[in-house]
């Protein structure tokens, strides 16, 4: 279930990716210098806005942001959106390359 530990972890856990620190991410956002800092420590929550706007800063989708699973990675879903203009000859072809690696993966 989704709550506001995971929303503050999923911003730290995002920011510290990109090498960003708590001050630096407030006043790239024109936000005081402890804004960051107010919702990692539990203090404050963005608003709905505010929340699009430090996606936009970490260059991500909201549902990049909910989405933690691993396969949901920009190549992944690059070539989800491919997929999507195969015809159906093309996606049988593909198929069983897709159940191959994905078991080399497994193993």
């Amino acid at each position: 279930m989704l709550n506001e530990q995971f929303v503050r972890n999923r911003i730290t856990e995002l920011r510290l990716k990109k090498d960003i620190s708590e001050y630096q991410m407030s006043l790239d956002l024109g936000k005081n210098k402890s804004y960051i800092q107010g919702i990692s420590s539990g203090r404050s929550m963005p608003s709905m806005n505010q929340f699009f706007e430090i996606c936009d800063y970490l260059e991500i989708s909201p549902k990049e942001f909910f989405n933690t699973e691993k396969k949901e990675q920009p190549l992944f879903n690059e070539a989800a959106s491919l997929m999507k203009h195969l015809t159906t000859e093309d996606l049988e072809a593909v198929f069983p390359l897709l159940l191959r690696l994905t078991k080399m993966a497994d193993q």
